[in-house]
C-alpha cells in the first residue's frame, strides 16, 4: 500500500527535475554545480519578468507572462483542438462507424495534449 508520505516524496522528487516555469522535464545534469531550475533561457527570462512585475505591483499574483510567439502558438494549438472536435461532431452526425471515429478521436486527443502544454 502506498502512503501519502510516499506520494508526496515522489511528487517532490519529480518536481525537482522539472522546469520551474513551464514544467517540462529538465535534462540530466552533471554532478558539479547547481541544479538547473529552468529548461531554457526563455523560461528563465519569463520567470524573471513575472517576479519583477509582481514586485513592482504591475502584475497580479496569478498572472502568466507569455511572449507574442508563445501566445500565437497556444492559439494555433487550441484552433487545432476545435477543428478536431468539429470533425468528430460531424462524423457523429453523419452516423460514422466506430472504425471511422477512431482516427478522428485519436487526432483530437493528440491535439488536446499538445494544447495542454501552455509554454
Amino acid at each position: 500500500m502506498v502512503t501519502d508520505q510516499q506520494v508526496t516524496a515522489n511528487s517532490r522528487e519529480q518536481s525537482a527535475h522539472r522546469c520551474l516555469w513551464c514544467g517540462r522535464g529538465l535534462p540530466s545534469a552533471g554532478t558539479v554545480g547547481r541544479r538547473r531550475r529552468y529548461c531554457a533561457q526563455a523560461c528563465r527570462q519569463r520567470a524573471y519578468e513575472n517576479r519583477s512585475g509582481l514586485q513592482r505591483g504591475e502584475l497580479p499574483a496569478d498572472a502568466v507572462v507569455l511572449s507574442v510567439e508563445e501566445r500565437d502558438d497556444l492559439a494555433d494549438r487550441l484552433y487545432q483542438v476545435r477543428c478536431a472536435a468539429e470533425d468528430v461532431a460531424t462524423a457523429l452526425k453523419e452516423g460514422a462507424s466506430p472504425d471511422e471515429l477512431e482516427p478522428l478521436v485519436a487526432q483530437l486527443i493528440v491535439s488536446a495534449r499538445s494544447a495542454e502544454r501552455i509554454r
